[in-house]
């Protein structure tokens, strides 16, 4: 699973340009047999406007949100791209300069005004970003666009126009939520945010939308607090990008990367703060493991530890008699991996890229057990008696459970990331295949597959090429977990011809299958999903 190729070419540039829309679809070129069952679309997210006039976005996570689509129908395939119309995009199309802070680019007042319009501009609160470009799923009938913020918008599928924004904040107590809801079979959405309370007492909140209405009301009106998980610190809450789920429990990791709310509260009086100069990291909490119990829903009480490190991304959760098995793609210490994240390090040449990445923290995929029964007579013992992993589960006398991990893969900087599971069979439950983007010095170069009872693993690459996260989709009728495709946009700036295209492989071996060409380049896309 570790990359082999090295990129002296600096091809990758090329996926952090800014690109424009397309008037109408465009067609590809299809080069092999497309599957007859795969009929729907690839909806992908993912920063397109990399600067605003003469004004630069500095960090990956800025760049306006721009919405891809490749339709497959009939072995014939289209692809297509518009700009998500948030109020950060049209207003900064319109006065021609980033008018709204993104994460690590701060809006600055309009030099046209005179001083007391800008004294006034500092002073009138904090206006939150609402660049939905990390995401988009389904909410009952509908289709939602996201970032990390309280601003959901709400997508048309097929036309790619926007349609309506959505602040969260008027049906739900959370000031955020993630981009990696849970969504079960019918339609229920779970998802987690922090929350500011009474006394400003800080808290995460697992909220639930329900599935599509009968009245064909919007289900989001009536979503709720489930369940709350307190906070390890009053003022600080941690940064987080998603959770896990399995039948019966919510799993939420609580990493040292820590949001100074103090900070964050003050930041918009001072001239050129963003929200990455709020954060900063608790180098002695190590991370904490919290449990909830979803029905009926209910915080548990067990104190869980271990190191410290990142997470951005869970692959998967489940249950097995009495333990939680909790699989994550995790980043070694406390050291914010954002920081390596600026597009001016990313743009860099290989040689400065890969020195950068040698002092990041390293990526490694880990599996936690959590004991669900825990009891204080077995003080020092491992509480795990699962026979298939050497995760252990240490009582120790102040009552805390420390955690340490079973390594399913380990390269240096070489991450497994962006995961995808077979999520329509195997969510939450004991499951063998996790499928990923493959991360060489933190440049996508490779899709992955990996047996995480095994650690056998298999690899698709190409010179100068830089794929996506890959998307599982299954064969109808199938009953092997791995039997499916996969899904992902790949770059290849070389090209002569057709440098962009959607690359088909299955999911069992990851040969190729087909690929469908375009005649433009496609930049870099976080995350999405495919519509049947």
């Amino acid at each position: 699973m570790v990359s082999r190729i090295q990129h002296p070419a600096g091809g990758y540039k090329k996926i952090f340009e800014t690109c424009g829309e397309l008037n109408e679809p465009i067609p590809a070129i299809v080069v092999g047999v497309i599957p007859e069952w795969l009929s729907g679309s690839l909806l992908r997210l993912g920063p397109g406007l990399f600067e605003v006039g003469a004004e630069p976005f500095y960090h990956l996570f800025d760049g306006q949100a721009l919405m891809h689509k490749f339709d497959l129908k009939n072995g014939h395939v289209t692809y297509y791209r518009k700009f998500v119309k948030t109020d950060a995009y049209v207003r900064a199309m319109t006065e021609k300069r980033v008018v709204i802070t993104e994460f690590g680019t701060a809006a600055y007042p309009d030099p046209c005004k005179n001083i007391f319009s800008r004294f006034f501009t500092y002073f009138k609160g904090i206006e939150v970003t609402d660049n939905c470009l990390v995401n988009v799923y389904p909410v009952g009938e509908d289709f939602y666009a996201c970032t990390e913020t309280n601003y959901i918008t709400k997508v048309d599928p097929d036309t790619l126009e926007t349609l309506k924004k959505v602040d969260l904040c008027d049906y739900l107590s959370v000031n955020g939520v993630t981009a990696h809801p849970h969504i079960e079979s019918d339609g229920t959405v779970y998802n987690l945010g922090n929350c500011f309370g009474k006394n400003m007492s800080l808290a995460y909140n697992i909220v639930k939308i329900p599935p599509t209405q009968k009245d064909k009301s919007d289900p989001i009106a009536k979503s709720k607090v489930l369940v709350q998980i307190p906070s390890s610190e009053r003022f600080k809450p941690s940064y987080v990008h998603s959770f896990g789920m399995t039948e019966n429990y919510f799993v939420f990791v609580e990493t040292p990367i820590k949001i100074n709310l103090l900070k964050f509260l003050t930041a918009w009086s001072i001239w050129g703060t963003n929200y990455m100069d709020c954060f900063e990291s608790n180098e002695t909490m190590g991370t904490w493991f919290h449990l909830a119990m979803k029905d009926p829903a209910k915080y548990i009480e067990h104190k869980f530890r271990t190191s410290a490190f990142n997470l951005f991304h869970h692959i998967n959760s489940y249950e097995d008699d009495g333990f939680i098995v909790v699989d994550l793609c995790t980043w070694k210490g406390h050291e914010f991996v954002y920081n390596y994240l600026y597009l001016a390090n990313l743009r860099e040449n290989w040689e400065e890229v890969k020195k950068a990445a040698m002092r990041a923290p390293q990526p490694e995929v880990r599996r936690y057990v959590l004991p669900i029964d825990v009891h204080r007579e077995k003080q020092g013992k491992n509480l795990i008696s699962l026979p298939y992993t050497t995760a252990t589960a240490v009582m120790r006398s102040d009552g805390t459970i420390w955690l340490e991990p079973e390594v399913l893969f380990s390269g240096p900087r070489q991450a497994f990331e962006f995961p995808q599971i077979n999520y329509s069979k195997f969510s939450g439950k004991n499951y063998s295949y996790a499928y990923g983007l493959g991360l060489n010095h933190f440049i996508p170069d490779r899709i992955c597959k990996l047996n995480v009872k095994t650690k056998e693993t298999w690899v698709w690459q190409e010179p100068d090429s830089y794929p996506s996260e890959p998307i599982f989709v299954q064969t109808p009728d199938s009953v092997e977990e791995d039997d499916g495709v996969l899904l992902s946009i790949v770059v290849n700036p070389g090209a002569d011809q057709r440098p962009g295209y959607l690359l088909i492989l299955n999911a069992r071996d990851l040969t190729e299958i087909a690929r469908a060409e375009v005649e433009v380049i496609i930049p870099v896309t976080f995350h999405g999903m495919y519509k049947p």
